[in-house]
């Protein structure tokens, strides 16, 4: 199956591996459910341990609510997982089960392609969500790109 993302409203997730132990799920979820009730139903998730994962589950479970809504996997590379945590590499392999799609954008790891998803998840989409604590790495580049690319962005 493959969506199409052109004809979507689209929005995708970006944030930080490590999660504070305050983060107010329930909040994410109103917001979230606020957003797909302004009729955003194509949502890209990077995959990365943390605020992706937690982002992903997150939209699987309203999906039993919103039936129109998708999850797209956007991959950086085939073998993201082989480095994550045994309980990590579990629910990453869950949550590829209920995606709608799974893009995997490079066959093999490179200096970079980390961005490169990065990049692609901002081109394709109107609206960024973003879990962002600190003014540094992947959450804080991204964020940074979505905004020279006049997107819509949404602070978690």
């Amino acid at each position: 199956m493959s969506v199409d993302i052109n004809n979507e409203k689209v929005c995708a997730f970006t944030g930080h591996r490590q999660m504070e132990e305050n983060f107010d799920l329930f909040r994410f979820e109103e917001v979230l459910t606020s957003y797909i009730e302004e009729g955003y139903t194509t949502f890209l998730c990077g995959m990365a341990v943390g605020f992706d994962t937690v982002a992903a589950e997150l939209v699987i479970k309203l999906k039993k609510i919103f039936s129109e809504i998708k999850l797209i996997a956007c991959i950086p590379c085939e073998g993201q997982s082989r480095y994550f945590a045994s309980a990590d590499k579990r629910r990453y392999e869950n949550i590829l089960k209920s995606c709608d799609e799974v893009k995997v954008l490079n066959d093999r790891y490179y200096k970079g392609c980390m961005q490169a998803r990065d990049r692609y998840m901002v081109d394709n989409c109107q609206l960024l969500i973003a879990y962002k604590r600190v003014n540094s790495g992947g959450t804080y580049y991204t964020l940074n790109y979505a905004l020279s690319q006049n997107k819509r962005i949404c602070l978690i």
